[in-house]
């Protein structure tokens, strides 16, 4: 487990809209670009093998979101053709202070991690979580996009798993995936996915009634 003060001041950043990744979940990746690829190696030389994930600001050129979250790299594979195949274990989440200048291609940042200090347990307690209406409004989501899932794995997860997998995985728009990944607590997470979910259904129940 990381402390405080094993985090670094740089950081190297992948800037990828919708990727989102949050404190103690994992997210695989699959690196092909010559820079990402570059910064993979960089990245395994180095002590604590961080890379930080970030979203682009929609409709910006090279601008990127001020906060991120980092992942330890925990899994890699190489295929032949010289690809990888990575699996990030969600840190803590840094703000971004300045973009550095460098001799390398792909982005490295300053950071800080101070508002994030929540990150570094084992885990988060949402306490007003009502899992039962919670799992109500998911399955009524989940059947008017047609998604199917594992719902027996759903009902195992612990609140937290079941929160932040959520968040990352299901289709949001850019700045609803940054909204849920700079929530204060996991409790705040919820409530913004509880009404990104709601939001969704009342407006495919408007579109049927126009058609």
């Amino acid at each position: 487990m990381f402390k405080a003060a094993d985090l670094p001041d740089t950081l190297p950043v992948f800037p990828l809209p919708g990727a989102l990744l949050l404190p103690r979940a994992r997210l695989p990746l699959h690196i092909f670009e010559p820079r990402y690829l570059a910064m993979l190696d960089d990245c395994l030389k180095s002590r604590n093998r961080l890379i930080g994930m970030v979203q682009p600001l929609p409709h910006a050129d090279k601008e990127l979101h001020n906060i991120g979250c980092a992942g330890r790299v925990t899994q890699f594979s190489e295929t032949e053709d010289g690809r990888y195949m990575i699996t990030l274990s969600g840190v803590s989440r840094f703000r971004i202070l300045k973009e550095e200048n460098g001799f390398q291609s792909y982005r490295k940042c300053l950071v800080e991690w101070r508002d994030f200090d929540r990150d570094l347990g084992l885990h988060e307690e949402d306490a007003g979580f009502n899992r039962p209406d919670f799992l109500t409004l998911l399955k009524k989501y989940f059947d008017a996009q047609s998604l199917s899932t594992d719902w027996d794995a759903l009902k195992e997860a612990d609140n937290e798993m079941l929160i932040n997998s959520l968040a990352m995985l299901l289709e949001l728009q850019v700045e609803d995936k940054q909204a849920l990944l700079e929530a204060k607590a996991l409790s705040d997470r919820r409530k913004i996915l509880t009404t990104l979910l709601e939001f969704s259904l009342l407006s495919g129940d408007a579109e049927d009634r126009m058609q």
